[in-house]
């Protein structure tokens, strides 16, 4: 709950609620980006959420401090991209070592620090090259080095084993809520990942959006202002910042200007004024011929990276923004 409704819902995802010392309590909603309906709102369905009865009395008498949102590379071990490139090396969640399962990744970035570490300190000291941290000059002749040893040893680590074990079990959702979970609870605590296939992922989360024609509008309720709050008075308290004169740093890819108006309203029903957490994205009249526009609020975005992602076409070019604006979260 809220996301699935039934045993067969295939919508992927879940909810956390964390208590903290001295009185904080941290909750959440995440959702699988590769899911079919595009009248999901995501942020709608968390606030639905809290006003579960369960779920609200540990928000009662409180105060919301905080909001944010972020992208989660959560595709385990089919979606680890090459590890090194010249000079450097992806690590932690960066990489995608999150375990989607146990819902905890910090033990595998750790690790993958740790044996980052090991392979940089011998690729450095295999040679007769002297460190910079005795110099304190950079050679610039010296050849930059690709560390391709830390990617083989994440492969002979605990991190990949861990990973292999779970590597079906996100996928295993696509036939439904209750033969994921059976799956899911057979691969991770019986067969260990010894089952001799694999359930591979194929397609971006972009495509998986259905056509608005075969799912009916989502009808959520009103915030109340005390326990669910409106996505903009929410969108304060992640602190986000952008100079107001900073050239926008979402911006639609040249070659599919069209996308907007043509594939994504008229056939998605604009699923990024649903799915994007911070209000980026809304269709106004263009009163020029009575139709509706894209406007491209940038300077709300709290860097989740979604729209990359889920948006129809992948039409947005990500770029990174000016001067470090975006979100400043305090207690996230």
């Amino acid at each position: 709950y809220p996301l699935q409704s039934g045993l067969t819902d295939k919508t992927f995802g879940g909810t956390f609620l964390y208590h903290q010392e001295p009185n904080l309590v941290l909750a959440g909603l995440v959702i699988g980006l590769d899911y079919a309906n595009p009248y999901i709102n995501p942020y709608q369905e968390f606030q639905r959420w809290k006003a579960h009865p369960e779920i609200k009395e540990h928000f009662e008498g409180g105060t919301c401090i905080s909001y944010g949102a972020r992208v989660l590379n959560e595709g385990g071990l089919h979606s680890l991209p090459k590890l090194t490139f010249p000079g450097g090396a992806l690590l932690g969640c960066s990489a995608g070592f999150l375990n989607s399962v146990k819902i905890k990744g910090s033990h595998t970035a750790l690790k993958s620090g740790m044996v980052a570490a090991e392979a940089v300190f011998d690729a450095l000291t295999e040679g007769d090259v002297e460190p910079v941290a005795e110099t304190f000059e950079v050679n610039t002749e010296e050849e930059i080095k690709e560390v391709t040893a830390f990617e083989d040893g994440m492969k002979d680590s605990w991190v990949h084993e861990e990973l292999y074990e779970v590597r079906n079990c996100h996928e295993a959702f696509k036939w439904g809520l209750l033969p994921g979970l059976a799956y899911t609870g057979i691969a991770a605590h019986v067969m260990k990942g010894r089952e001799p296939w694999t359930l591979s992922h194929s397609g971006r989360d972009a495509d998986s959006t259905g056509e608005a024609k075969n799912y009916q509008p989502i009808s959520y309720p009103s915030p109340d202002g005390v326990l669910t709050f409106d996505l903009l008075t929410n969108l304060q308290r992640s602190g986000t910042y952008h100079d107001d004169d900073q050239p926008a740093h979402l911006r639609i890819k040249p070659d599919l200007m069209k996308v907007p108006e043509s594939i994504s309203m008229q056939i998605y029903a604009a699923p990024e004024q649903r799915f994007c957490p911070a209000g980026v994205y809304e269709y106004v009249d263009d009163e020029t011929n009575g139709d509706k526009k894209l406007v491209i609020n940038a300077q709300n975005c709290v860097h989740c990276k979604c729209c990359s992602i889920k948006m129809p076409s992948e039409y947005i070019d990500w770029t990174v923004p000016e001067g470090g604006g975006g979100p400043s979260y305090q207690v996230m």
